[in-house]
């Protein structure tokens, strides 16, 4: 008798993107697409469509805290993905919640900026987030602008550049084997598009080819949620890599099949579900 895959639950904690296109929406889509049962964690509220950000409200640390806590009393998390968290006080209280419930994969897309170059994260709260919450994280995958941050040094523009600055990433995070950098490198310049995996011991080096659009809005919230959904189904993690990117970079492919504003869209999250024939 064969017994039954359990399906995943998945948590984001993030912001809301009423466009769709990045934040909580992304990461439920992505996560629906991956196979893993989506809930969510409301951390930061936005005005903003594919054009940029117009207005940013806060969500009290205290209520964020009480929407976690709940949440873990009653439903079985699998994997945590955290992106968007705004200020320092929220930065803190999901810090010490991920500390308290100790989720066995816990993403950390350390979103700072928008596509649109708004900022997202207080500057107070970067220190927070480099001291509280990535020593506990099982993966950070920050991009070449979000790494130099968190290392307080400039963004690197190679291939061997991005070796060494996973290297200083990796040590952030606490020190045993269980824990990732995945470094993206979407910002290199030229047409690669080659991302560094790195646990301190071994380096993947992830090949892409750069992809002409416009419609890259939330790729880094999509990448951080499919990692989420796929670490618990994957034998590891460098395999839940390559599948997540092979789905980002599909989802960038097919983001021409959507019609959503006039910036920068987002990618295709269903473009494996949703067939041309049922497109209206």
């Amino acid at each position: 008798m064969t017994t039954q895959a359990v399906i995943p639950n998945a948590l984001t904690i993030a912001g809301v993107d009423p466009s769709g296109g990045a934040g909580i929406l992304a990461d439920i889509k992505a996560m629906s697409a991956l196979g893993a049962y989506g809930t969510a964690v409301v951390a930061a509220l936005t005005a903003q469509n594919t054009q940029g950000v117009t207005g940013i409200s806060p969500v009290p640390p205290t209520f964020v805290a009480a929407q976690i806590d709940t949440l873990f009393a009653d439903v079985r998390i699998d994997a945590v993905k955290i992106g968007m968290l705004g200020q320092q006080a929220v930065t803190r209280v999901v810090a010490e919640s991920m500390a308290r419930w100790k989720p066995t994969h816990l993403v950390l897309d350390p979103v700072m900026i928008a596509k649109s170059g708004d900022a997202l994260l207080e500057r107070s709260a970067i220190d927070e987030l480099r001291e509280s919450l990535v020593p506990q994280s099982t993966m950070i995958t920050p991009n070449l602008p979000e790494a130099g941050v968190l290392l307080d040094t400039r963004p690197v523009e190679t291939v061997k550049e991005m070796r060494r600055m996973a290297e200083r990433l990796r040590r952030l995070l606490a020190d045993d084997g269980r824990r990732w950098v995945f470094l993206k490198g979407g910002h290199l310049p030229g047409n690669d598009t080659i991302d560094v995996l790195h646990d301190g011991d071994v380096m993947i080096e992830l090949p892409g080819t750069r992809i002409e659009t416009r419609n890259t809005h939330g790729t880094g919230c999509t990448l951080s949620a499919a990692l989420a959904a796929l670490l618990p189904q994957c034998p590891d993690v460098p395999e839940a890599a390559r599948r997540a990117k092979a789905y980002l970079v599909h989802a960038i492919a097919r983001s021409g099949d959507l019609s959503v504003g006039s910036g920068h869209g987002p990618v295709h999250h269903f473009h494996g579900l949703w067939s041309h024939a049922n497109r209206l």
